[in-house]
């Protein structure tokens, strides 16, 4: 053995040539992703039987969380009439860490009824996750609407006409790996590299919950860590299902705002047992929970791909031959590997 080399691990030029032409074809797939992503604009994700609704910001919050759920919308722009200017976006998740913050501080959830938008857009202690309007010009590249989220930790950014400020949408990470999977076509095998390996998606301190934790400490865990969901394991860690933080089950089932609050003390296996009586009317809008969708470590781009033309998950829980988990990809983690600039693994 090379005394120089003590590991025996200097590669061989075979080694080193293969090694170079993985790392070029991972750059290939990024490339042409990236050139799909800038050859087609936000118009191209739109429905052509979509609607958005706006909120002025003198409604009351509560009313305006109903009108969310009546709708079956995720998120609504805000419309503040004083200044003639979209002013954020409200979204469920919103409402819910609104409920939460009365809840912990003992104040009367009944206020909510009367209290407007723009008292809790003026309440420091009260911080919409989308408190500034930033928004897409409808003409723009969808590479730039990725950035847009990426850079700017967005879930939701609107679509505008930016002639008259006219909103036609909001979109989403999953909106437009939607089209991605739907429209882009390659014949070159450029994904057959693992996710693991590509270092897509959370594979350290993957945070998991319970079903004996009360839904109140899974969702400060979720706010704690900045997660939009998190797996729920049994008694000996195994992957049962998954809790999103949007999830409005305990909302959707209680008679009132004081009844959502008590809610919060359920379980998740209480609420677990709510979400499978909900999933067996066989509907799906907002008050729907996420599904659980999994995969493994060994699982290639090309296949997770395929995977999601045929689920649109959100997420994919990541486990191990013992349904253990092992960590998260979600479809914000599939987009940002092409547009975030970080360095191709080796």
């Amino acid at each position: 053995m090379d005394s120089s080399d003590p590991g025996g691990l200097r590669k061989t030029p075979s080694t080193s040539i293969l090694h170079d032409e993985k790392r070029v074809i991972r750059e290939a797939g990024r490339q042409a992703i990236n050139e799909f992503l800038d050859s087609h604009n936000c118009f191209s994700v739109l429905r052509y039987s979509g609607k958005v609704v706006v909120f002025d910001t003198r409604i009351p919050i509560q009313l305006a969380f109903y009108a969310l759920v009546e709708h079956d919308m995720q998120t609504a722009p805000l419309w503040d009439p004083s200044i003639r200017q979209f002013v954020g976006l409200l979204t469920v998740t919103d409402f819910i860490d609104i409920l939460r913050y009365y809840s912990n501080n003992g104040l009367p959830v009944s206020d909510l009824a009367t209290r407007t938008i723009a008292d809790i857009l003026a309440d420091p202690n009260l911080m919409l996750k989308h408190s500034h309007f930033l928004a897409a010009d409808a003409t723009a590249t969808l590479k730039h609407s990725c950035k847009l989220l990426h850079d700017n930790s967005l879930d939701f950014l609107p679509v505008i006409l930016p002639a008259d400020m006219r909103v036609l949408a909001t979109v989403t990470y999953t909106n437009i790996l939607e089209h991605l999977v739907t429209h882009f076509r390659e014949q070159r095998r450029l994904f057959d590299d693992t996710i693991y390996d590509l270092g897509i998606g959370t594979y350290n301190n993957v945070v998991t919950v319970g079903t004996n934790q009360t839904l109140s400490e899974c969702l400060q865990l979720l706010q704690t860590h900045e997660l939009s969901s998190v797996p729920v394991v049994d008694q000996e860690g195994r992957v049962i299902n998954v809790y999103s933080r949007s999830d409005i089950t305990f909302l959707a089932t209680a008679s009132d705002a004081d009844d959502a609050i008590r809610n919060l003390a359920l379980t998740l296996g209480e609420i677990l047992d709510q979400q499978r009586d909900i999933l067996t009317q066989q509907r799906a809008d907002v008050s729907t929970p996420d599904r659980l969708h999994t995969c493994t470590p060994s699982h290639t781009l090309q296949s997770i791909f395929e995977y999601f033309a045929q689920l649109k998950f959100n997420r994919l829980i990541v486990t191990d031959d013992d349904h253990r988990c092992v960590g998260v990809v979600s479809a914000r983690d599939l987009v940002a590997y092409f547009v975030d600039g970080v360095e191709i693994p080796d």
